[in-house]
């Protein structure tokens, strides 16, 4: 399975600068599962809010704050069946706005209403939105079963983990991506940025949060020209160096406006890194084993920004809160160096020239 040259499933060639919405139209069951995931994610991020507030206020502590947030967004493993191949890129960039808009509603809508109404309003509107996302995917027809590989559980992740040694390029996308969030995700730092250094409240520590999702839905719906990228590799780096950037200049500012429009521009960096990430997996695995890697990339979303918070709490702890987000934002940027150093695949990879995936053996 090739690639296939930027734009192939645009047969007029055309530039777009919009996000493509073919997956939508092409596919019943992704358009199901495309809505689920959005009302699902809009109240998990709330709840991502509500904790981190709670046990801020409870606590006054940054480090306990960074050590009680863990949040799984998942890939679905089934998105390629449903869209097909040729879509894969548009379907990634779709998968980012519905990200993006939980990330942006959700804490925003969290900050109202801790204020307004109760903390426990804030984790009873995720109960509410979760059951709407079952009733989606309840909607989906039964999917086919891939051949091969072993049955979900350790032994796939320990399959995954198989397939990917040696695999330099695909080992790229989860190192730079675990780089960029251990180091470069301030997230836990929200609950003391706002309400000390900014001097807010709940609502101030909705909007830190809301502030990358916010530049992340600009980039997401501006995505329509990611097809035309042979360099998906360069795209990753040079996005998560500026990602890292952002974040270490967040760090030096003291007006809130101007802290937010960082925070928004690290948020489009992110995104368009994710989107070619996926979109390199995706393509690069076979089949039968697209789901085991799902595995192991659910590992590393989870796994990155929990330790991300703990390691941004704990030089918060050990300085200040500032101190953390800049010296966070300078070792993502060192981070990215050494990953090209020592991965250089990453940066060579041209999505026109990729190899056939060999079958599952």
């Amino acid at each position: 399975m090739t690639a296939g040259p930027p734009g192939a499933h645009d047969p007029a060639g055309r530039r777009r600068l919009f996000v493509d919405l073919s997956p939508l139209r092409a596919s019943r069951d992704y358009r199901l599962l495309f809505a689920g995931e959005t009302v699902s994610w809009l109240g998990r991020q709330a709840t991502v809010v509500a904790i981190s507030y709670q046990v801020y206020v409870l606590t006054g502590s940054s480090l306990a704050a960074g050590l009680s947030g863990i949040d799984l967004p998942t890939r679905n493993a089934m998105m390629p069946r449903m869209v097909g191949r040729d879509l894969i890129p548009a379907a990634s960039a779709l998968g980012q706005i519905l990200m993006q808009v939980g990330l942006i509603a959700g804490p925003a809508i969290a900050g109202v209403v801790i204020a307004q109404v109760s903390l426990a309003s804030a984790y009873w509107l995720d109960v509410a939105t979760f059951v709407v996302s079952i009733a989606a995917v309840a909607a989906i027809r039964p999917q086919p079963q891939e051949g091969g590989g072993t049955r979900a559980g350790l032994a796939s992740i320990r399959e995954g983990l198989r397939y990917l040694r040696g695999r330099r390029l695909l080992l790229s996308t989860f190192v730079i991506d675990i780089d960029a969030m251990v180091f470069g995700m301030p997230r836990a730092l929200f609950p003391a940025l706002g309400t000390v250094l900014y001097g807010g409240g709940a609502a101030t520590v909705g909007l830190l949060y809301a502030a990358p999702g916010a530049g992340a839905l600009v980039g997401a719906l501006l995505t329509g020209w990611v097809v035309h990228v042979r360099r998906q590799g360069r795209a990753v780096v040079v996005s998560v160096l500026g990602w890292g950037a952002t974040i270490a200049a967040f760090g030096l500012v003291r007006w809130l406006p101007l802290g937010l429009a960082l925070l928004a521009v690290a948020g489009a960096a992110d995104v368009i890194s994710a989107v070619f990430r996926n979109t390199i997996l995706q393509v690069n695995v076979p089949d039968a084993l697209r789901g085991r890697l799902s595995a192991v990339h659910i590992a590393v979303v989870t796994g990155g920004p929990s330790l991300g918070d703990a390691e941004a709490g704990a030089v918060a702890a050990l300085t200040t809160a500032p101190i953390s987000v800049v010296t966070g934002g300078v070792a993502c940027m060192l981070g990215v160096g050494l990953i090209h150093r020592l991965i250089p695949e990453l940066w060579a990879y041209d999505a026109a020239e990729a190899a056939p995936v060999p079958p599952v053996p």
